[in-house]
């Protein structure tokens, strides 16, 4: 464990080194490589909800360029590690990649066009991830999700399900909120509401996973739950090109 531990730190670092000429560039051309995708949203009902109409993106570029080094490192993914996206929920490219992870979706809004796209992008094999919400920001993030799948349930997660050990087995998936100390819940939506069919939606509801990311191999987390964080993503990632 020790020399995994390591082997994080030291990749988050090398990430941080954005590419051959240290530039991490956004929406770059289709390529085929697994490419991160981070959700933007705001363009619907007001531009979010109580005016956080740029909480979409927190922890940009670090936390997906360290994680996007980490799988590249680990994995036999064809990783690309200079560049991401950054895609509204109708955005045609949308399809073209197989996870999306939006952050902060305690204040999002978005249009009735965005809330079909996304309900046709899950239910024709994408991932979605939201991270970064707390509390009663849930009311909010459930609301909306009710706009995309009206029919959906949210089922609470333990480690026992498969999406927390397809590539790594976790000491725990309780890490704590990295900056308020919340013990985290997981939900997860499943095709026809059916938990032996394949997830298309998880939530890290009282947690942060991606600010373990952002600020990896700085001294400002501890170790342990940074790895957590970081095989929490892979996982993920790992779960939605598999299923």
């Amino acid at each position: 464990m020790v020399v995994l531990a390591t082997l994080l730190a030291g990749a988050a670092l090398h990430g941080q080194d954005r590419g051959a000429d240290g530039i991490w560039r956004t929406n770059p051309d289709y390529d085929g490589r697994f490419t991160f995708v981070r959700l933007r949203w705001g363009s619907g009902n007001g531009g979010g909800f109580r005016g956080m109409s740029a909480a979409w993106n927190h922890d940009f570029p670090r936390a997906e360029q360290n994680l996007m080094r980490i799988l590249s490192e680990l994995t036999l993914v064809d990783t690309r590690t200079d560049a991401g996206h950054i895609l509204t929920l109708d955005d045609p490219r949308l399809f073209h990649y197989p996870v999306a992870m939006m952050w902060e979706p305690g204040f999002w809004t978005m249009s009735d066009l965005e809330a079909e796209r996304f309900r046709e992008y899950l239910l024709k094999g994408g991932f979605a991830i939201f991270d970064d919400f707390e509390m009663e920001q849930w009311n909010n993030f459930e609301m909306q999700m009710r706009r995309v799948l009206p029919e959906a349930r949210f089922v609470k997660l333990d480690q026992t399900h498969k999406v927390f050990d397809t590539f790594f087995r976790m000491k725990t998936i309780d890490f704590p909120h990295p900056m308020f100390g919340y013990h985290p819940n997981y939900f997860g939506i499943f095709e026809d509401n059916d938990p032996n069919k394949r997830l298309m939606v998880i939530a890290n509801h009282n947690n942060d996973v991606a600010e373990y990311w952002e600020w990896s191999g700085t001294g400002l987390f501890l170790v342990d739950p940074s790895n957590e964080a970081y095989k929490l993503g892979v996982n993920y990632v790992m779960y939605a090109l598999t299923h």
